[in-house]
């Protein structure tokens, strides 16, 4: 034991300078040498079997244009988001609507007790006609003394008084037909009625509610048009920094709760101007068609951003290994052993990683077996699909 006991010493303390992830990809080789050593020096003498090739996948790197994406959340609106709320004063009596309903503009949605109205429409209306009366009786008059004046059969002052009480009249046939107007105005309000086409929000009172025009109670309900809706989001400032050197190149995408990405590509309508002092962010809004009424007002989503492109590899999900010192990739070395990389990645695109450095054009990726694998073991590389031995595939 002792001749292999000072080998494996030997062997430690000329790793000892190794990279961390090595010396972390290297542990299961040790374990398997210390179980060896219980079987004594017999057997290694006698010459133990190599380890076998291990079959592995790979895929050839090569590089492509990759988009440059930035990703963040987003919260989603309506493009118009109304409050409905009573313009006069009365008891609300009928609800003509299910909330949540889709109803398109000048629909009824909400009745306040007509009753009133309908009498001080009445009220307005005799007084119109009282005033009509009058200036009918103001016009006669001043017709009568119009040739007497000429005459001079009547006084200057007489004739004076007459043509004052006709203009006077007058001016209350105007003041009559104004209040009537108002009156049926304020009886027309009584039917309250969506104020565009769009989904209906909850009903913010009770039947039988009384609402006061002008208060908090006089809220119905609100709207949200969502035939296109609009996903408010932020970056930061060395994002916006990036997002403008591109603008004229972008496009925004969504990734919907269910992991999903929405099939229609938005645009961006704001741009803030300033950073937000109490977030250090600059605030964003793209607009949205939403055929089917996918996207709902409130949903959150995940935003991507396209600003751009950058020359990149792509490497399947599974193909990288996250470690405390950071991303790895396996490749295979010209003499068919495992070779660790360390990479560098800039997000993904689709379900690939976008790796920026520590790849070069040719390099061999191993994409499966990533557990089984220990630095400088053999395998036995084939494409996707086929039997070992078989040429490497390029990443398409």
């Amino acid at each position: 034991m002792a001749p292999s006991s000072l080998t494996i010493a030997s062997d430690y303390h000329s790793h000892a300078h190794r990279p961390p992830y090595l010396m972390m990809l290297a542990a299961t080789g040790f374990a398997i040498l210390l179980t060896g050593c219980g079987k004594g020096d017999a057997a290694t003498s006698a010459g133990a079997p190599q380890m076998p090739a291990m079959p592995v996948t790979v895929i050839e790197a090569r590089t492509q244009q990759v988009p440059i994406t930035i990703e963040t959340v987003g919260q989603i609106e309506g493009s118009k988001d109304v409050e409905v709320r009573a313009r006069v004063s009365g008891t609300r009596t009928r609800q003509a609507y299910q909330e949540g309903d889709q109803v398109k503009a000048g629909s009824t949605l909400f009745t306040i007790d007509r009753e009133p109205f309908e009498i001080a429409l009445a009220q307005a209306r005799a007084t119109l006609e009282q005033a009509q009366a009058d200036l009918a009786q103001a016009e006669r008059e001043s017709a009568r003394l119009k040739p007497l004046i000429e005459e001079k059969a009547v006084s200057r002052k007489e004739y004076d008084t007459a043509v004052t009480a006709l203009q006077t009249a007058q001016a209350a046939v105007t003041a009559g037909d104004a209040r009537v107007r108002d009156a049926e105005l304020n009886l027309s309000y009584t039917n309250v009625v969506a104020p565009i086409s769009g989904v209906t929000g909850r009903a913010q009172n009770s039947l039988g509610t009384l609402v006061t025009a002008g208060t908090d109670s006089a809220l119905l309900t609100t709207m949200s048009s969502i035939d296109s809706v609009w996903v408010r989001f932020s970056f930061s400032e060395e994002e916006t920094h990036q997002f403008r050197k591109q603008k004229n190149n972008t496009a925004v995408k969504l990734i919907l709760p269910d992991g999903g990405m929405y099939d229609v590509t938005g645009k961006l309508n704001f741009t803030a101007s300033t950073v937000d002092t109490r977030t250090g962010m600059v605030q964003m809004r793209a607009e949205f068609a939403n055929p089917g009424q996918r996207l709902l007002p409130g949903q959150f989503v995940r935003v991507l951003v396209i600003v751009g492109e950058r020359e990149a590899y792509l490497v399947p999900q599974a193909a990288l290994a996250q470690t405390e010192q950071g991303k790895l990739l396996f490749l295979v070395s010209p003499e068919n052993t495992v070779a660790p990389r360390p990479v560098e990645t800039a997000g993904w695109s689709n379900h690939d990683w976008v790796v920026t450095q520590g790849l070069a054009p040719g390099d061999k990726v191993i994409i499966d077996n990533l557990m089984k694998l220990r630095p400088g073991a053999p395998v036995a590389p084939h494409a996707p699909g086929a039997a070992p031995g078989a040429p490497a595939a390029t990443k398409p």
